[in-house]
Parts: structure tokens; C-alpha cells; sequence
């Protein structure tokens, strides 16, 4: 094994280069991995932007702290492991050994804070200690802590689960997304009122047919929703969107919000959809999706986790429709092994490949990046080990 690793590097917003790192023995408790594909995630593409701000208003409010090696979807094989790691990292409690496939959640998190202790599904934790590929700088410790490398180093405490024979990595890096999507099986447990939340045979909106819509539409499919209705700006990414699941599909660049709502109503005999998530990312497409719902219907926002500015809204029509809006932050760390069981179990029900748009090496993961942008784009992978 060389004692020097690549890695793609965001120095600051708009730019990145290719950097080496010295290979990193493992401390105890820790180890060493290596990269076999990364996925490149819609923060990502935020912090290329220089939208830089997250958590706002909590206690792990940060603004970037650049250089910072980004990649966070990660599927990787162990390298170098100690007794400690081998019997601690994993969250599923396997026995981890130099040659196992894994992925990470990638929040480090404290264990010890009300959050941690309270409401341990989510890494909502008060003292977030990092985040992967995201929330520390790789002049920092021991430097590869993002997925854009070769190798990553698992400290301590990182939460690792074991990827099952048969799921190919590039899914595997998808496990982080679909635990993004297993929002929808929280809407179940809403019931305030009769038919509140998600139920079987539900109509569900998805506002973005990009990685992480198509991940809600397959999903939804997934947990018995009723008809789905997918949106975006682009035809071919929607006709993926109907491949996993969608029944209607409108492009926004070829009809009005007022025909959209139209459209979404004499879907759903005048009423309005039970469930609309939002997988854009920006801010100015929430008011026309509540305007989706039927009274007491369900908006879900998984999409703004980066600060992106805010919006106009009526506080007045959220309270006479009676609507429930439900922020989410992050994703189930604890339900990686379901996900990717449930994706291994749907290998054959759903078109995995078409998800997959582009392939790049290393060298252009500035590329990678860029192209993930693009319309004619879908969940773009980075493999470190090809020219």
C-alpha cells in the first residue's frame, strides 16, 4: 500500500484541487478505509456554490470550515482495523475485519447530551463533535475525513454498518439518501387527527426528481403509497422519476404553478394530496407546495439543509388548512441496515442503474460536481480508482 493518498480538496467555494495526504496509521480505536465509490450529494453541490451556513440556529450552527475534502455517501472496505474498532465502530454490532465493505453515517456525535440520550434515531445531538466530508477541515487531525479520496479515516465513535453480499457499491453509497427518505415512515406515527400523517394508498407529491425525490418516490412505492406525483425542471430526470414509481409527472418549465395545483387537485378528486415532500433544495418552491395538500395534509422538508435564504408564506393559510409542516434534519442513522435491505430485497423492482448518470476518477471530481448540476444529470459516483 503507498503511504500517500489523493484526495479531491474544496479550498473554497469554486474551486478544487487534487492533493496528497501521508496514510494515516490507525490510533487505537480508530481505522482505516478504503474508498471504493462516493456519491456526490446535493450538499455538496451547495458548498461548491458557497451556500456554506448550516444548522442555523443551533448549537452546531457553522459556516465551512475550509479546505474541506468532501463526500459523505461513502462505500468503502476496511484496511487496517485494531481489536477496539473491530468490536466498536460497527452500530449493528458486526465483528469488523480488515476486508469488510462498509458505510458510514457520517455525524460523530457525543452519546452523552440530552439529544443523544432522548431522541437517538437522529443525530440531532447538542455537541456534534463532526460530520463527514462536510464540517471539518482537512488541515485539521488526521486529514482524510471526506469520501473525494482515496482512503478515509474512521475515527473513533463514527457509527459503521456492514454492506450486505449482493448490493453493489454505488447503491450502498445511495444508503444515506434513502435514510433521508425514511422521513416518510416517520409521517406515520402523526395522527392528531383521523388520517393524519402517511397512511397506505396515500397521494404523495415530491417537489425535485433528482437523487434525493427519486429516493422519496421509491420509497414511498416501497411503504404502500396510493398515486405519486413527481415534479421538476426536467424531462429527463421525471422520466426516471416514472420508471421508480411516478404516476403523473409536471415539468415546471412547461406549466404554471396555477396548472400544477390544478393538475394536483383533479388528481385527488378536488381535494388535495395527503403528503408533499420537498427535494429541490431552495426555499421559493415551499409555498406552492403546501398549496398541494388537502387540509390537514403533510409538508415534509428534508431539501433546505443548507441556509439558503427564506421565503414568503401565509401563517394564516397554514392554520385554516390546518396543515402540519414537519422539518427534518438529517436522516434515521439507525436504519441503515433496513435501507439496505430493503434495497437489496428491490434490487430487481426498481431500475438502480438508470440512477446512476456518471462515473468520474478522482482527478475530475471538480467535474463530477459540476455535472451533477446539470439537468441531463442524476446521483453522480466518483470512483477514486479509475483513470
Amino acid at each position: 500500500m503507498s503511504k500517500k493518498a489523493r484526495a479531491a480538496v474544496l479550498v473554497k467555494p469554486g474551486l478544487m484541487e487534487i492533493r496528497e495526504f501521508d496514510l494515516p496509521q490507525p490510533e487505537k480505536g480508530a481505522a482505516l478505509c478504503r474508498v471504493l465509490s462516493v456519491g456526490v450529494c446535493g450538499t455538496d453541490k451547495h458548498s461548491y456554490r458557497g451556500e456554506t451556513v448550516q444548522y442555523k440556529g443551533t448549537e452546531n450552527e457553522i459556516d465551512l470550515p475550509f479546505p474541506i475534502i468532501q463526500g459523505h455517501e461513502i462505500a468503502m472496505e476496511i484496511v487496517a482495523i485494531d481489536e477496539e474498532a473491530a468490536q466498536n465502530l460497527s452500530f449493528d454490532g458486526d465483528y469488523l475485519k480488515v476486508g469488510d465493505r462498509i458505510t458510514i453515517c457520517p455525524d460523530v456525535v457525543c452519546g452523552k447530551c440530552w439529544y443523544c440520550k432522548n431522541m437517538p434515531s437522529y443525530p440531532w445531538c447538542e455537541h456534534l463533535q463532526f460530520s463527514y466530508g462536510n464540517m471539518r477541515s482537512c488541515n485539521d487531525g488526521h486529514h482524510l475525513y471526506g469520501g473525494y479520496a482515496e482512503y478515509v479515516y474512521l475515527e473513533p465513535g463514527v457509527r459503521a454498518y456492514k454492506i450486505p453480499d449482493g448490493l453493489p457499491n454505488d447503491l450502498a453509497c445511495f444508503t444515506e439518501v434513502m435514510c433521508v427518505a425514511y422521513t416518510l415512515e416517520k409521517a406515520r406515527e402523526f395522527s392528531s387527527f383521523d388520517l393524519e400523517g402517511f397512511n397506505f394508498g396515500d397521494t404523495v407529491v415530491i417537489q425535485g426528481s433528482g437523487p434525493l425525490g427519486i429516493a422519496h418516490i421509491a420509497m414511498a412505492r416501497m411503504l404502500g403509497a396510493g398515486k405519486i406525483i413527481a415534479t421538476d425542471i426536467s424531462d429527463y430526470k421525471l422520466d426516471i422519476a416514472k420508471a421508480f414509481g411516478a404516476d403523473v409527472v409536471l415539468n415546471v418549465e412547461k406549466t404554471t404553478p396555477e396548472e400544477r395545483i390544478a393538475r394536483i387537485k383533479a388528481e385527488t378528486n378536488g381535494r388535495g394530496a395527503e403528503i408533499v415532500v420537498e427535494c429541490v433544495g431552495r426555499p421559493e418552491v415551499f409555498p406552492e407546495g403546501l398549496k398541494y395538500l388537502r387540509k390537514a395534509g403533510m409538508y415534509l422538508e428534508p431539501g433546505n439543509f443548507v441556509d439558503c435564504g427564506g421565503t414568503n408564506i401565509s401563517v394564516h393559510e397554514i392554520c385554516s388548512r390546518n396543515l402540519r409542516i414537519i422539518g427534518m434534519t438529517n436522516h434515521t442513522h439507525n436504519k441503515y441496515k433496513t435501507v439496505m435491505e430493503m434495497m437489496l430485497r428491490n434490487k430487481d423492482t426498481f431500475p438502480w442503474d438508470r440512477l446512476f448518470s456518471h462515473r468520474f476518477p478522482l482527478a475530475q471530481a471538480e467535474e463530477a460536481v459540476k455535472t451533477s448540476m446539470t439537468k441531463e444529470s442524476m446521483k453522480v459516483i466518483i470512483d477514486p480508482w479509475i483513470e
